[in-house]
Protein backbone atom coordinates (compact mmCIF):
# COMPACT_ATOMS: atom_id res chain seq x y z
CA UNK A 1 0.00 0.00 0.00
CA UNK A 2 2.84 2.16 0.57
CA UNK A 3 4.77 1.84 -2.73
CA UNK A 4 1.41 2.43 -4.28
CA UNK A 5 0.82 5.51 -2.70
CA UNK A 6 4.61 6.51 -2.98
CA UNK A 7 4.48 5.58 -6.83
CA UNK A 8 1.02 8.02 -7.05
CA UNK A 9 2.14 10.45 -5.24
CA UNK A 10 5.49 11.01 -6.81
CA UNK A 11 4.30 12.95 -10.10
CA UNK A 12 2.24 15.59 -8.34
CA UNK A 13 5.31 16.89 -6.28
CA UNK A 14 7.46 16.64 -9.38
CA UNK A 15 6.07 19.49 -10.82
CA UNK A 16 6.63 21.67 -7.35
CA UNK A 17 10.22 20.29 -7.32
CA UNK A 18 11.09 21.49 -10.94
CA UNK A 19 9.33 24.66 -9.86
CA UNK A 20 11.36 25.55 -7.12
CA UNK A 21 14.55 24.44 -8.40
CA UNK A 22 13.66 27.11 -11.30
CA UNK A 23 13.29 29.99 -9.31
CA UNK A 24 15.96 29.09 -6.78
CA UNK A 25 18.61 28.85 -10.33
CA UNK A 26 16.98 32.35 -11.62
CA UNK A 27 17.38 33.97 -7.65
CA UNK A 28 20.83 32.53 -7.81
CA UNK A 29 21.74 33.89 -11.23
CA UNK A 30 20.30 37.31 -10.02
CA UNK A 31 22.16 37.68 -6.68
CA UNK A 32 26.00 36.95 -8.90
CA UNK A 33 24.76 39.81 -11.55
CA UNK A 34 26.57 43.08 -9.58
CA UNK A 35 24.54 45.38 -12.30
CA UNK A 36 21.57 43.88 -11.72
CA UNK A 37 22.06 44.35 -8.13
CA UNK A 38 23.30 47.74 -8.24
CA UNK A 39 19.84 48.83 -10.58
CA UNK A 40 17.68 47.18 -8.13
CA UNK A 41 18.94 49.33 -4.96
CA UNK A 42 18.79 52.47 -6.50
CA UNK A 43 15.49 52.22 -7.67
CA UNK A 44 15.01 50.89 -4.25
CA UNK A 45 16.30 54.07 -2.83
CA UNK A 46 14.49 56.52 -5.34
CA UNK A 47 11.30 54.58 -4.02
CA UNK A 48 11.55 54.91 -0.66
CA UNK A 49 12.73 58.34 -1.14
CA UNK A 50 9.56 59.08 -3.00
CA UNK A 51 7.31 56.86 -0.36
CA UNK A 52 8.90 58.89 2.53
CA UNK A 53 9.36 62.38 1.11
CA UNK A 54 7.48 64.08 4.03
CA UNK A 55 9.93 62.69 6.47
CA UNK A 56 13.23 63.51 4.68
CA UNK A 57 12.59 66.33 2.31
CA UNK A 58 14.32 69.54 3.67
CA UNK A 59 11.93 71.91 3.02
CA UNK A 60 8.17 72.24 1.41
CA UNK A 61 8.19 71.04 -2.21
CA UNK A 62 5.92 74.41 -2.85
CA UNK A 63 7.63 77.21 -0.87
CA UNK A 64 9.23 79.61 -2.59
CA UNK A 65 11.69 82.52 -2.52
CA UNK A 66 12.31 85.05 -5.77
CA UNK A 67 15.22 86.54 -3.86
CA UNK A 68 16.89 83.07 -3.56
CA UNK A 69 16.21 81.92 -7.28
CA UNK A 70 18.48 79.80 -9.02
CA UNK A 71 20.68 79.24 -6.60
CA UNK A 72 23.77 77.00 -7.55
CA UNK A 73 24.65 73.24 -6.22
CA UNK A 74 25.76 73.26 -2.63
CA UNK A 75 24.97 77.16 -1.74
CA UNK A 76 23.70 77.57 1.85
CA UNK A 77 20.86 75.84 2.92
CA UNK A 78 20.45 74.37 -0.65
CA UNK A 79 22.82 71.17 -1.26
CA UNK A 80 21.17 71.13 -5.18
CA UNK A 81 20.22 74.16 -5.39
CA UNK A 82 16.84 76.45 -6.65
CA UNK A 83 14.96 76.29 -9.45
CA UNK A 84 12.82 79.38 -11.37
CA UNK A 85 11.05 80.30 -8.44
CA UNK A 86 13.71 79.61 -5.46
CA UNK A 87 12.14 76.51 -4.71
CA UNK A 88 14.64 73.85 -2.90
CA UNK A 89 15.67 71.50 -5.73
CA UNK A 90 16.27 68.83 -3.46
CA UNK A 91 12.92 68.54 -2.26
CA UNK A 92 11.48 69.04 -5.64
CA UNK A 93 12.98 66.33 -6.88
CA UNK A 94 12.50 63.57 -4.70
CA UNK A 95 8.49 64.44 -4.37
CA UNK A 96 8.97 64.43 -8.28
CA UNK A 97 9.61 61.24 -7.91
CA UNK A 98 6.22 60.27 -6.59
CA UNK A 99 4.68 61.13 -9.62
CA UNK A 100 7.42 60.00 -12.27
CA UNK A 101 7.72 56.34 -11.07
CA UNK A 102 4.00 56.39 -10.79
CA UNK A 103 3.62 57.41 -14.59
CA UNK A 104 5.90 55.04 -15.26
CA UNK A 105 5.13 52.15 -13.48
CA UNK A 106 1.63 52.02 -13.12
CA UNK A 107 0.51 51.99 -17.06
CA UNK A 108 2.88 49.20 -17.83
CA UNK A 109 1.37 47.27 -14.82
CA UNK A 110 -2.28 48.09 -16.44
CA UNK A 111 -0.74 47.29 -20.04
CA UNK A 112 0.36 43.81 -18.46
CA UNK A 113 -3.00 42.96 -17.22
CA UNK A 114 -4.85 44.36 -20.08
CA UNK A 115 -2.47 42.66 -22.90
CA UNK A 116 -1.92 39.71 -21.40
CA UNK A 117 -5.48 39.03 -20.87
CA UNK A 118 -6.88 39.88 -24.25
CA UNK A 119 -3.09 37.87 -25.76
CA UNK A 120 -4.18 34.97 -24.28
CA UNK A 121 -7.85 35.34 -25.43
CA UNK A 122 -6.99 35.63 -29.38
CA UNK A 123 -4.05 33.39 -28.90
CA UNK A 124 -5.68 30.57 -27.60
CA UNK A 125 -9.15 30.60 -29.00
CA UNK A 126 -7.20 31.43 -32.38
CA UNK A 127 -9.77 31.43 -35.51
CA UNK A 128 -11.75 34.71 -36.71
CA UNK A 129 -11.15 35.84 -32.81
CA UNK A 130 -7.42 36.26 -32.88
CA UNK A 131 -7.68 37.99 -36.45
CA UNK A 132 -10.22 40.63 -35.71
CA UNK A 133 -8.64 41.20 -32.23
CA UNK A 134 -5.01 41.39 -33.78
CA UNK A 135 -5.66 43.39 -37.10
CA UNK A 136 -7.88 45.34 -34.58
CA UNK A 137 -4.65 46.31 -32.40
CA UNK A 138 -2.85 46.73 -35.38
CA UNK A 139 -3.68 50.01 -36.13
CA UNK A 140 -1.89 51.22 -33.32
CA UNK A 141 1.01 50.02 -35.43
CA UNK A 142 0.67 52.79 -37.70
CA UNK A 143 1.41 55.04 -35.32
CA UNK A 144 4.87 55.86 -33.66
CA UNK A 145 4.78 55.45 -29.61
CA UNK A 146 5.64 59.11 -29.28
CA UNK A 147 3.06 60.17 -31.60
CA UNK A 148 0.35 58.09 -31.03
CA UNK A 149 0.76 59.17 -26.97
CA UNK A 150 0.89 62.89 -27.91
CA UNK A 151 -2.21 62.69 -29.90
CA UNK A 152 -4.39 60.70 -27.29
CA UNK A 153 -2.88 62.92 -24.22
CA UNK A 154 -3.92 66.33 -26.44
CA UNK A 155 -7.53 64.53 -27.30
CA UNK A 156 -7.89 63.72 -23.84
CA UNK A 157 -6.84 67.19 -22.22
CA UNK A 158 -3.86 67.63 -19.81
CA UNK A 159 -3.89 66.26 -16.21
CA UNK A 160 -1.88 62.98 -14.52
CA UNK A 161 -5.25 60.80 -14.98
CA UNK A 162 -5.51 61.16 -18.98
CA UNK A 163 -1.66 61.10 -19.28
CA UNK A 164 -2.23 57.21 -17.47
CA UNK A 165 -4.40 56.61 -19.67
CA UNK A 166 -3.01 57.39 -22.77
CA UNK A 167 0.46 55.96 -21.87
CA UNK A 168 -1.58 52.48 -21.01
CA UNK A 169 -3.78 52.45 -24.24
CA UNK A 170 0.14 52.61 -26.12
CA UNK A 171 1.37 50.02 -24.53
CA UNK A 172 -1.66 47.30 -24.56
CA UNK A 173 -0.90 46.67 -28.04
CA UNK A 174 2.34 46.13 -27.56
CA UNK A 175 2.12 43.56 -24.61
CA UNK A 176 -1.06 41.72 -26.68
CA UNK A 177 1.01 41.06 -29.59
CA UNK A 178 3.51 39.42 -27.13
CA UNK A 179 0.64 37.48 -25.09
CA UNK A 180 -0.38 36.41 -28.26
CA UNK A 181 2.63 34.85 -29.75
CA UNK A 182 3.73 33.34 -26.84
CA UNK A 183 0.70 31.53 -26.05
CA UNK A 184 0.02 30.65 -30.07
CA UNK A 185 2.83 28.31 -29.46
CA UNK A 186 2.14 27.14 -25.54
CA UNK A 187 -1.38 25.96 -27.85
CA UNK A 188 0.16 23.60 -29.92
CA UNK A 189 2.07 21.74 -27.57
CA UNK A 190 1.55 18.63 -26.59
CA UNK A 191 0.35 18.45 -22.93
CA UNK A 192 -2.46 20.93 -23.75
CA UNK A 193 -3.72 18.52 -26.40
CA UNK A 194 -3.11 15.81 -23.71
CA UNK A 195 -5.38 18.02 -20.89
CA UNK A 196 -8.31 18.88 -23.63
CA UNK A 197 -8.83 14.52 -24.56
CA UNK A 198 -8.20 14.39 -20.51
CA UNK A 199 -11.92 16.59 -20.61
CA UNK A 200 -10.30 19.94 -18.82
CA UNK A 201 -12.40 22.76 -20.06
CA UNK A 202 -10.83 25.81 -21.61
CA UNK A 203 -10.71 27.39 -18.49
CA UNK A 204 -9.31 24.89 -16.25
CA UNK A 205 -6.27 24.69 -19.40
CA UNK A 206 -5.61 28.21 -19.53
CA UNK A 207 -5.25 28.73 -15.70
CA UNK A 208 -3.41 25.65 -14.83
CA UNK A 209 -1.39 25.09 -17.80
CA UNK A 210 -1.13 28.40 -20.48
CA UNK A 211 -0.73 31.02 -17.68
CA UNK A 212 2.48 29.57 -16.13
CA UNK A 213 4.36 29.61 -19.55
CA UNK A 214 2.68 32.92 -20.73
CA UNK A 215 3.16 35.18 -17.87
CA UNK A 216 7.07 34.50 -17.60
CA UNK A 217 7.68 35.89 -21.26
CA UNK A 218 5.48 38.73 -20.85
CA UNK A 219 6.63 39.86 -17.54
CA UNK A 220 9.84 39.83 -19.02
CA UNK A 221 8.88 41.98 -21.96
CA UNK A 222 6.78 44.40 -19.60
CA UNK A 223 9.72 45.05 -17.21
CA UNK A 224 11.46 46.33 -20.30
CA UNK A 225 8.54 48.64 -21.26
CA UNK A 226 9.23 50.84 -18.06
CA UNK A 227 11.98 52.97 -19.01
CA UNK A 228 10.01 53.57 -22.40
CA UNK A 229 6.96 54.74 -20.35
CA UNK A 230 8.72 57.33 -18.01
CA UNK A 231 10.86 58.85 -21.35
CA UNK A 232 7.43 58.76 -22.65
CA UNK A 233 5.30 60.60 -19.36
CA UNK A 234 7.98 63.13 -18.92
CA UNK A 235 7.96 63.90 -22.41
CA UNK A 236 4.05 64.24 -22.25
CA UNK A 237 5.03 66.59 -18.85
CA UNK A 238 7.58 68.60 -20.88
CA UNK A 239 5.04 69.47 -23.34
CA UNK A 240 2.53 70.66 -20.98
CA UNK A 241 -0.06 67.40 -21.26
CA UNK A 242 1.16 65.82 -18.28
CA UNK A 243 1.03 66.81 -14.96
CA UNK A 244 0.14 70.28 -14.24
CA UNK A 245 1.96 72.99 -12.30
CA UNK A 246 3.40 72.96 -9.32
CA UNK A 247 3.04 69.92 -9.06
CA UNK A 248 6.65 68.36 -9.17
CA UNK A 249 7.54 65.69 -11.93
CA UNK A 250 10.59 65.51 -13.42
CA UNK A 251 9.69 65.93 -16.89
CA UNK A 252 7.67 69.34 -15.84
CA UNK A 253 10.59 70.24 -13.70
CA UNK A 254 13.02 70.17 -17.05
CA UNK A 255 10.72 72.31 -18.78
CA UNK A 256 10.06 75.22 -16.22
CA UNK A 257 14.15 75.31 -15.98
CA UNK A 258 14.61 75.14 -19.41
CA UNK A 259 14.91 79.16 -19.67
CA UNK A 260 17.70 78.70 -17.22
CA UNK A 261 19.72 76.54 -19.06
CA UNK A 262 22.43 79.10 -19.86
CA UNK A 263 22.28 80.82 -16.10
CA UNK A 264 22.82 77.58 -14.46
CA UNK A 265 22.84 74.83 -16.36
CA UNK A 266 24.09 72.21 -13.70
CA UNK A 267 20.58 72.67 -11.58
CA UNK A 268 18.75 73.07 -15.03
CA UNK A 269 19.84 69.67 -16.05
CA UNK A 270 19.31 67.43 -12.77
CA UNK A 271 16.13 66.50 -13.38
CA UNK A 272 17.28 65.13 -16.94
CA UNK A 273 19.69 63.30 -14.72
CA UNK A 274 17.20 61.71 -12.78
CA UNK A 275 15.16 60.96 -15.24
CA UNK A 276 18.30 59.16 -17.28
CA UNK A 277 19.25 57.56 -13.96
CA UNK A 278 15.82 55.89 -13.50
CA UNK A 279 14.87 54.96 -16.78
CA UNK A 280 18.47 53.20 -17.68
CA UNK A 281 18.40 51.15 -14.42
CA UNK A 282 14.99 49.93 -15.09
CA UNK A 283 16.35 48.90 -18.69
CA UNK A 284 19.22 47.01 -16.84
CA UNK A 285 17.36 45.92 -14.48
CA UNK A 286 15.19 44.00 -17.14
CA UNK A 287 17.98 42.84 -19.07
CA UNK A 288 19.30 40.94 -16.00
CA UNK A 289 15.60 39.86 -15.19
CA UNK A 290 15.15 38.16 -18.82
CA UNK A 291 18.83 36.62 -18.73
CA UNK A 292 18.66 35.06 -15.18
CA UNK A 293 15.34 33.64 -16.70
CA UNK A 294 16.39 32.15 -19.48
CA UNK A 295 16.77 28.40 -19.10
CA UNK A 296 19.31 27.99 -21.89
CA UNK A 297 21.60 29.92 -19.54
Amino acid sequence: MSLALDAGSAPATLPAQRSRGYWSRVLRRLSRDPVTLACAAILLLILLAAVFAPLIAPADPFKGSMIKRLQPIGAEGFLLGTDELGRDMLTRLIYGGRQSLLMGVLPVVLAFGIGTTIGVIAGYVGGRVNMVIMRTLDVFYAFPSVLLAVAISGALGAGLNNCLLALTLVFVPQVTRVAESVTTQVRQLDYIEAARMSGAGPWMIVREQVLGNVLGPVFVYSTGLISVCMILASGLSFLGLGVKPPEPEWGLMLNTLRPAIFQNPLVAALPGAMIFITSICFNLLADGIRSAMDIRS
